[in-house]
């Protein structure tokens, strides 16, 4: 680990410009071949099963691009295993590829060390960071547990016997969600019963399986299954409510003090050209200032958190140095 915390500081000392955002000033250094032309080619690969997040995040940008006519041909593909670590060690694997990029976030920062990856995201070419998300606890409609308040009653009463699903390996967000919570509301985290799903495309059939008492995760995972009223949200981690999910709580209006937030963003293979570096990011920018991706955000309940270039490898390394403390404390990494 702490030749990767080496690395990652060396990387942060190397950021001369931390503020710079997501707009002209980063694209133009990065040098893109044909500004403002359509990119054409471009591949994005989903480290996890289809129907989680990262797959619901990437397809959403390969359509926006479509649709706002900054690429054409986007295509999405998955590459599932150990957490998002079997595509984080392929995307370091296509070292000088221009043309992929891998879908990613805080999930996959935490499995490359819980996984023992060879591969490490101190590798890749930090491209951008797109969105951030409140988590949510999430119960079966048949469950018992109507408030949050009742579920965590029950839970400290008896937390090994009420299994708790997430979609990532333990490191991930919704690993680290549920241990934060327990150890908030007076649960010792190793008494937790924390069941470990790849993606939200496995952890939903568990939930709507009953085979896990409540899920830890993006809201997102789910927002098509609440609103058909196949699962119900008992709280959000955000520190306001989130509106596309009506009346639900977050956990310090209910008397929890406790936030937490998911991100996610994009990162390509190491050593790329610069031309290719600002071609993604040139192509990102204009997604995101675009009508169509301002109306994904709405409907979505994603909140922008935008930034691109070193502004993000800024960041990354912070979460990296970060992930890696906690995952240390707990003895993980």
């Amino acid at each position: 680990m702490r030749t990767r915390l080496t690395a990652l500081a060396g990387a942060v000392a190397g950021v001369l410009m931390l503020a710079v955002g997501a707009c002209g000033a980063t694209a133009q250094q990065a040098g893109p071949a044909k500004e403002g032309a359509a990119a054409t080619g471009l591949r994005i690969m989903v480290p996890n099963t289809p129907g989680g997040g990262y797959d619901t995040t990437a397809r959403t940008v390969a359509r926006v691009m479509e649709d706002a006519g900054v690429a054409s041909g986007v295509q999405v593909f998955n590459l599932p295993g150990a957490g998002g670590t079997v595509g984080l060690q392929r995307t370091v694997n296509e070292k000088g590829n221009g043309k992929l990029a891998m879908q990613m976030g805080l999930g996959v920062v935490g499995a490359s060390y819980t996984s023992k990856s060879k591969a490490t995201l101190t590798q890749t070419t930090p491209i951008a960071k797109l969105i951030e998300e409140a988590g949510a606890i999430v119960v079966p409609k048949q469950s018992p547990y109507q408030t949050i308040g009742e579920l965590v009653e029950a839970w400290k009463k008896d937390p090994k016997g009420l299994a708790v699903g997430g979609g990532s390996l333990p490191g991930g967000p919704d690993h680290l969600l549920p241990m934060q919570l327990a150890q908030k509301v007076g649960i010792d985290p190793k008494q937790v019963n924390f069941i470990s799903y790849d993606g939200g495309g496995e952890l939903l059939p568990a939930i709507l399986g009953n085979k896990i008492a409540f899920a830890a995760s993006g809201y997102s995972e789910f927002l098509d299954q609440v609103q058909a009223g196949q699962v119900r949200v008992l709280a959000v981690t955000s520190e306001e409510p989130v509106e596309v999910l009506g009346d639900v709580p977050t956990l310090k209006s209910a008397g929890i003090d406790f936030v937490f937030t998911n991100w996610r963003g994009i990162v390509a293979p190491p050593g790329i050209s610069d031309a290719d570096k600002g071609t993604w990011i040139d192509a990102l920018t204009r997604m995101h200032d675009s009508k169509p991706w301002k109306d994904e955000l709405v409907k979505r309940g994603w909140t922008d958190a935008f930034v691109t270039g070193d502004a993000f490898t800024s960041f990354l390394a912070e979460q990296d140095t970060q992930v890696a403390e906690i995952l240390t404390r707990l003895g993980l990494a």
